[in-house]
């Protein structure tokens, strides 16, 4: 079918509602806004889905929710899983996040699947909890992390708790694609579906099941209880999820002197007091800011709106707040758990953290240090999860920590998904614990490096939206793919790692070896001197991303190092963008 077929499909079936007609009705003559709407469907990745909200099939709404909760229905009742186990969902503050996961439980419920809606937000952290608590089938949560306003999503777990993996969003992907908008997919009314005796709600019950085995994460609950009150916190929710949990998880670790951010509170779909939710960026920390200079804060804590991630600002000796990043958090907060249990007696034999391709090298040295053992995935939480299902059903290591670079950690695997609310407590444990040594995060940082040398990290984007921006990332990736690059400006390069093709390649020998990794359209340069970049399509935005990190002996020499590397490499990528596909030379 053609655009044009596809949008008055639309417009004359009696189940679309009006206001989506007067909104198709009002770009209807502007052919590249209605190609950019009906030439494909949304795609249904190994995250889920995640786009604009807005009318067509290349937009989320109730119709492309609908459709994809009949792929999962069909997948469900395809396999041996009984469909009584059910569906735990949740969803964000963002706009239609609650109708759109009333409409994937009335799919669900038309389908004869129990349904276990929550009752109100929560974060996406506690639905990870709720699936493996209820050994439910699969969980959906109705969320866009930190993409701006504009966009909503719909990510599936498994019945581990984690984000279904590559083969199981191939499967589910495929059922998808063999229905039509509205052919082959079933519903009901809300009404009806309360009437089935298939939906159920779930509330405050899980909230405290989730609470009460957070409080087994501590690590020091006796030290803890001489340093908690004398620890100043600030924190925001960015007027996502985390407000639902945060401050009981804090108070309940005896965190007494917390302030929260009062106007970021509030559960606002338009995030209208930042530019973007997102806890990555220093832009977001405004508020909290200006709120831990009234009160003395020694560490700030930021949840994006599903709350499983968690930005940090700390306190200096100085008394200036530092922005740490995700990589500088998972150091921090691996050493901590690491050194703690080595204390403790209780770092066991065979342990392993677990990491990404993009993370800092120094949590490799921070586990070397412990007799841990370092592993690497793809870039996702899911891969993270799917190694800890490994160690558990192969009875083959112990798991004591995981994260990634983009502020998401988890420390105790009850949860198989990064957690906000877990992170937060742990967070404020660990400064708690060096402030009664006189120390802040900063001075413990400054530690780390002093120990294990100076590594420095740093992620550029491109945003190219659209199906002509796709088609520059692709263009972006196959040329890094066919480039015989050896050096990069007077630097030389001693492996590339392609992930796509799941092979690495040695520079100098040309020698091939075997990735043993699932595929992801990632390009990896590693440099003799041990700095490295990598080049991949976001898989939640639409985004090039370029990770960068490099490691000196001192801060001086490793900003010298990721200015000449970040300016070499951008020139390039910006040069291929501004040419729009013309022929290149190679660096």
């Amino acid at each position: 079918m053609t655009t044009e077929e596809i949008m008055s499909e639309w417009l004359n079936h009696p189940d679309v509602d009006e206001q989506t007609k007067d909104e198709i009705q009002s770009f209807a003559h502007d052919q590249g806004e209605v190609n950019d709407r009906f030439l494909q469907y949304v795609t249904f990745g190994t995250g889920g889905i995640r786009a604009l909200l807005g009318a067509g099939t290349n937009r989320i709404n109730l119709y492309t929710i609908r459709r994809a909760t009949q792929g999962l229905s069909n997948y469900i009742c395809k396999q041996d899983n009984d469909p009584l186990k059910g569906v735990v969902i949740a969803y964000d503050s963002r706009h239609q996040s609650e109708l759109l996961a009333k409409e994937a439980a009335c799919t669900l419920v038309a389908n004869g699947i129990k349904v276990f809606l929550f009752d109100g937000i929560r974060p996406t952290p506690e639905l990870s909890f709720a699936v493996r608590k209820m050994g439910a089938a699969a969980g959906i949560v109705i969320t866009a992390s930190h993409n701006p306003a504009t966009y909503n999503g719909y990510k599936v777990y498994g019945s581990d708790g984690g984000q279904i993996t590559s083969g199981v969003a191939k499967d589910i992907a495929e059922e998808i694609a063999s229905l039509g908008t509205f052919q082959g997919v079933k519903t009901a009314s809300f009404a009806a579906a309360c009437e089935s005796g298939l939906l159920h709600t779930v509330g405050e019950e899980m909230d405290q099941l989730y609470l009460s085995r957070l409080a087994d994460v501590t690590l020091q609950p006796e030290r803890l209880k001489e340093c908690a009150a004398d620890l100043s916190i600030v924190y925001s929710p960015l007027h996502g999820t985390g407000i639902v949990l945060v401050p009981k998880a804090l108070s309940q670790w005896g965190f007494a002197n917390v302030h929260v951010v009062q106007e970021q509170a509030v559960c606002d779909p338009e995030f209208s007091t930042v530019r973007s939710p997102n806890p990555e960026e220093d832009a977001a920390f405004s508020y909290a800011l200006s709120l831990a200079e009234a009160k003395q804060g020694d560490v700030i804590l930021l949840t994006d709106p599903d709350c499983d991630r968690v930005g940090v600002m700390s306190k200096s000796s100085s008394g200036e707040y530092i922005r740490l990043t995700g990589n500088q958090v998972g150091a921090l907060l691996l050493d901590y758990v690491l050194s703690a249990k080595a204390r403790a007696g209780k770092l066991q034999e065979r342990s392993a953290m677990i990491t990404t391709i993009v993370t800092s090298e120094i949590g490799s040295a921070i586990a070397a240090k412990y007799g841990v053992e370092t592993i690497k995935t793809l870039t996702g939480f899911k891969y993270i999860a799917e190694w800890i299902q490994q160690f558990e059903e192969e009875e083959s290591k112990t798991f004591v920590f995981g994260y990634e670079e983009s502020c998401g950690y988890l420390a105790d695997p009850f949860v198989r998904e990064k957690d906000g609310v877990m992170a937060s407590a742990l967070i404020c444990e660990m400064a708690a614990f060096y402030k009664q040594q006189g120390k802040t995060l900063v001075d413990k940082l400054q530690d780390i490096y002093t120990e294990h040398g100076y590594y420095l990290e740093a992620t550029v984007s491109r945003t190219l939206e659209g199906t002509n921006g796709q088609e520059k990332m692709k263009d972006i990736m196959a040329y890094f793919d066919d480039c015989p690059l050896h050096q990069i400006g007077e630097r030389e390069i001693s492996h590339i790692c392609k992930y796509q093709q799941q092979t690495e390649v040695n520079v100098r020998t040309g020698e091939h070896s075997v990735i043993p990794l699932p595929t992801e359209n990632a390009i990896q340069f590693r440099l003799v001197d041990g700095s490295w970049f990598c080049i991949r399509p976001s898989g939640t935005e639409p985004k090039l991303k370029i990770y960068f990190s490099v490691q000196a002996t001192s801060e001086d020499q490793a900003r010298k190092k990721m200015s000449l590397l970040q300016h070499e490499v951008m020139k390039r990528i910006d040069d291929l963008l501004c040419c729009d596909g013309q022929e290149n030379k190679g660096m």
